[in-house]
């Protein structure tokens, strides 16, 4: 048994659970999608809560509670449910849930598993198409066509990227770039840097695809206790829109996971990231060949626990993620000047 199988196996009946979960509460949001129905606000940042938020919650719980009564559970709206601490399940039943209120069908379900506070298991699903990604620690990023990665191949952006980006026609994908040697490795331990990612030879959803442009594509996101008047947020917005080619801020940070994972985008910077639904994603970026580092270029640990603080990362492959570092790295310095 090759070390990915032992690893899948591993967390084989808690992947199962995590994804019937997933695509069951999908299932229920996109028949529900356009329906009327109760948009509340919660927080002082207005940010929002619907019932399809509450009902998709009820279903995932549901069947978490079921099969593993024992492990500690840390949803969106719930709150904690009391557990063993060791095992710590984090589900965001509604990820959009400001893009559904308006009527905007960007969303996702995202759930995962932390073991020790480290990210072991995450489950992304896409209600409005259907797909569904996924990742056990050290098996790899897995979607509707199979594994993201391959064995033997090093990750890397394209050295000549085309310049229509990701939507291009299918067709031969470039060749690799050579990959960063300076980069430092990824700080989850034991969680590995990097893992292989194959040379695709056309452009389906589940495969990687070269970097997709020039100047890069790069998803956003900041937590829900930055304020509007915050410096350093300011300036890494501005930073990213004056040096990159299209910045997203989707509203939904799983869906800019599962891009990354699968190389549609070049690079991800959070700030202040949400503890629920960051570590489920970020560990399909890591497991499809993407490394992580801090606004300043140093290590970084994936996790939940902590102030939302710690959860500040540029993420990238790591023929791009270098240059991702250098312009955070200079938004980080002006801002404290």
């Amino acid at each position: 048994m090759d070390r990915a199988t032992e690893e899948q196996s591993g967390y084989a009946e808690e992947l199962k659970v995590a994804l019937a979960a997933a695509e069951e509460a999908g299932r229920m949001l996109r028949a529900r999608f356009g329906d009327t129905w109760r948009v509340g606000v919660k927080g002082e940042d207005g940010d929002v809560v619907t019932d399809l938020d509450l009902a998709a919650e009820r279903i995932v719980l549901g069947r978490l509670r079921e099969a593993f009564p024992e492990d500690r559970v840390w949803s969106e709206e719930a709150g904690v449910l009391a557990g063993a601490a060791d095992r710590t399940w984090l589900v965001d039943p509604l990820d959009g849930s400001n893009n559904v209120a308006i009527g905007l069908p960007t969303y996702a379900v995202g759930i995962g598993l932390c073991v020790a506070g480290a990210p072991v298991l995450g489950v992304v699903h896409e209600p409005h198409t259907g797909a569904t990604w996924h990742a056990v620690r050290g098996g790899g990023t897995h979607g509707r066509g199979g594994p993201l990665g391959g064995e033997g191949e090093e990750p890397g952006a394209a050295a000549d990227p085309p310049a229509s980006g990701p939507a291009a026609a299918p067709g031969p994908a470039s060749a690799p770039g050579p990959a960063s040697t300076s980069a430092p490795a990824s700080a989850v331990d034991p969680l590995p840097a990097t893992r292989p990612v194959p040379a695709a030879e056309t452009l389906p959803p589940d495969i990687v695809v070269p970097a997709s442009a020039p100047r890069l594509v790069v998803a956003w996101t900041q937590g829900h206790s930055v304020r509007k008047d915050d410096a350093l947020a300011e300036a890494l917005r501005i930073a990213l829109e004056r040096r990159t080619r299209r910045v997203l801020a989707l509203w939904a940070p799983l869906l800019g996971w599962s891009m990354l994972a699968r190389g549609t985008i070049d690079g991800f910077v959070g700030y202040c990231a949400e503890a629920v639904d960051f570590p489920p994603g970020a560990l399909l970026a890591l497991e499809a060949g993407c490394e992580f580092r801090t606004l300043e270029g140093g290590p970084f640990r994936i996790g939940f626990t902590g102030p939302d603080t710690t959860r500040c990362f540029v993420a990238g492959r790591p023929g791009v993620l270098d240059r991702l570092v250098a312009l955070t790295r200079e938004a980080v310095a002006a801002a404290v000047v």
